[in-house]
C-alpha cells in the first residue's frame, strides 16, 4: 500500500485537478488507484452505492478507473443557511450537522481513519487530496483533511501552488516553514500549478527554495484548458472556445447545487450564469438549476426581479426548465412541515405542488423520457436516460399539463419543463435532442489529456519512487 498526497498552499491551488490527473497517469502505469478526500465541501454531489459524495472524488474515482465509493470522500459537508449539513459515509447525520464546526472532528475522525485504511488495503496507490492549506495555523487542532490524513497514511505529500496569483514562492516557504518539523518532513515536493509565464524567468526561485527547505520543485504544470468542473461548479470555461450555438442562462442562486452537471452543455451552447434579470436577454432557454435551500433562494430570485425575469420571459416563448429544485420553484407551492426549508407560493409556471420530507432521497434512477412532449422538449421523448436524485420532498401535480410522470419525475407545459433527475444534461442524446449537437469531448479525453500532462510537466522518475 502507497499513498501520495496533494496539498496546496490556498484554496484553489489546483488540488482537485491534479489529484484527478495523477489518478489517470498511475492507472495508465497498471497500478489500482483511488482517490481519497477526508473531507470535503461543496453542495455539488454525486450519488455512488450508499449515498453521496462530493463531485470531485467521484471524477477522480473514474479517472483512475474504478468504481466510485462513499469511502473515496466519507464525509461532505454541504453548506447551509447559518450551517451545513454533515453527510457521513454517504448518509446525512442530523445529529453531527447540529453540532459546531469545531467540536465535529473528533466524532469525523474514526470515520475517517476507518474508510482510509479500507482504501490503502486495496489498492496499490491511494491519491489523497487536502483542503485549504496545511499551514491553517488557527484550525491546525481540528485537523482531519491535511497532514494528520499524510501521517496516518504515511503518504508523501506534494505541495501546490497556484502561480498565476503571484507570491508563489513565498507561499510555498511560508506554507513550508509554518508546519512542526515532523510534517515538513513529508513535503516531498513542490509543484507549481497554473503557469502561463516564460519559464526562463523563473531561475533562480526554485534552486534557492530548494536550499532553504530541503524540497525540490518537481514540475511546472501549464494553465490547462479542460472540460472537467471545478469542485463548486461554479466557474465557466474558457469563452474563446464555446459554440456559437443557442444562449442558455443558467440561473446562479446563492444556494445552487449540482452546477457541474452543465459542464457539458458549454460545449454546445453559450452558457451564462443570471445574477441579475438583464442576464436573461437574449437567452434561449433559462435553467433554474438545483438547489440545498430551495425557499431561500426563491427569496433571492424576488429580491433580485429574477422571478418576473424567468416570468416574462416563459411568457414570451423562451424555453424554461428546472431541473430537481428548480422544478419545485416552477410551481405554485411549497410546503414544509419539518422545517426542512420552508413553506410559501412559488414561481407559479407550472401546476406542482411540492411538500418537504424529512428524510432526503438518494439514489441513482434511469428512466424513459414519456411521449407527449411538445416543442422544444418533443425531440426527447422515448429517449433512455440514466440519472440520480439527490432531494427532499414530494411534488403532486394539480393541474393540467402536457406530460407527468408519477412523482413528478418529469412535468412539462408548453415551453415549461422540469425533471428532477440530475445528470441529464451530460447525456450527448438529450443535448442533441435540445441544441442539435452533441459535445465534441468526452470526460475520458480530459483525464487523459490531464496524465498527458503530468507526462510532461512532472518529474515521472520521482513519482514513480514515491510509489514503488
Amino acid at each position: 500500500m502507497t499513498a501520495i498526497m496533494i496539498q496546496g498552499c490556498t484554496s484553489w491551488a489546483g488540488k482537485s485537478l491534479l489529484t484527478t490527473a495523477l489518478c489517470r497517469w498511475l492507472a495508465r502505469q497498471g497500478m489500482s488507484v483511488a482517490p481519497f478526500k477526508a473531507q470535503n465541501m461543496s453542495n455539488n454531489a454525486r450519488v455512488v452505492d450508499g449515498g453521496e459524495i462530493g463531485v470531485a472524488q467521484w471524477l477522480q474515482a473514474r479517472a483512475a478507473g474504478v468504481k466510485p465509493d462513499v469511502r473515496m470522500n466519507p464525509i461532505l459537508l454541504k453548506p447551509e443557511a447559518g450551517g451545513s449539513q454533515v453527510v457521513r459515509l454517504g448518509q446525512v447525520d442530523h445529529e453531527l450537522s447540529r453540532r459546531p464546526w469545531r467540536s465535529r472532528s473528533r466524532a469525523l475522525w474514526p470515520v475517517v481513519e476507518n474508510a482510509l485504511a479500507d482504501l490503502l488495503d486495496e489498492f496499490d496507490v491511494v491519491v489523497i487530496e487536502g483542503a485549504g492549506s496545511p499551514a491553517e495555523i488557527n484550525l491546525a487542532a481540528d485537523d482531519i483533511v491535511n497532514m494528520r490524513v499524510a501521517e496516518r497514511a504515511d503518504a508523501a505529500v506534494l505541495l501546490a501552488v497556484d502561480i498565476d496569483r503571484g507570491g508563489a514562492f513565498a507561499h510555498l516557504y511560508g506554507t513550508w516553514s509554518l508546519l512542526p518539523e515532523r510534517q515538513r518532513a513529508r513535503i516531498a515536493g513542490f509543484v507549481l500549478n497554473r503557469f502561463r509565464g516564460d519559464a526562463r524567468l523563473l531561475p533562480p526561485a526554485p534552486e534557492q527554495l530548494e536550499r532553504l527547505t530541503g524540497v525540490p520543485t518537481i514540475g511546472v504544470v501549464p494553465m490547462l484548458r479542460h472540460d472537467l468542473p471545478d469542485e463548486d461548479g461554479a466557474a465557466l470555461h474558457d469563452t474563446s472556445a464555446r459554440p456559437d450555438g443557442p444562449t442558455v442562462a443558467v440561473v446562479r442562486y446563492p444556494a445552487a447545487s449540482n452546477l457541474d452537471e452543465f459542464v457539458p452543455l458549454e460545449q454546445v451552447a453559450d452558457v451564462r450564469w443570471a445574477r441579475e434579470p438583464a442576464a436573461l436577454h437574449g437567452a434561449s432557454m433559462v435553467i433554474l438549476p438545483g438547489s440545498k435551500h430551495v425557499a431561500a433562494d426563491l427569496a433571492w430570485l424576488r429580491r433580485t426581479g429574477l422571478d418576473d425575469a424567468v416570468r416574462t420571459a416563459a411568457g414570451a416563448g423562451v424555453s424554461v426548465l428546472g431541473v430537481c429544485g428548480g422544478l419545485q420553484l416552477l410551481g405554485t407551492s411549497l410546503d414544509d412541515p419539518h422545517g426542512v426549508d420552508g413553506s410559501g407560493p412559488a414561481l407559479g409556471l407550472l401546476p406542482l405542488a411540492t411538500t418537504f420530507a424529512a428524510d432526503k432521497i438518494v439514489r441513482q434512477r434511469g428512466a424513459r423520457l414519456p411521449a407527449g412532449l411538445a416543442p422544444p422538449w418533443h425531440g426527447l421523448a422515448g429517449l433512455d436516460v440514466d440519472g440520480y436524485e439527490i432531494r427532499h420532498g414530494r411534488t403532486d401535480v394539480h393541474g393540467h399539463v402536457d406530460v407527468a410522470t408519477a412523482d413528478a419525475l418529469v412535468v412539462a407545459h408548453g415551453n415549461v419543463a422540469g425533471w428532477y433527475l440530475h445528470g441529464l444534461l451530460e447525456d450527448p442524446a438529450v443535448l442533441e435532442a435540445l441544441f442539435g449537437h452533441r459535445p465534441r469531448r468526452t470526460a475520458d479525453d480530459t483525464y487523459d489529456l490531464l496524465a498527458d500532462a503530468v507526462s510532461e510537466h512532472l518529474d515521472t522518475d520521482f513519482l514513480r519512487r514515491l510509489v514503488k
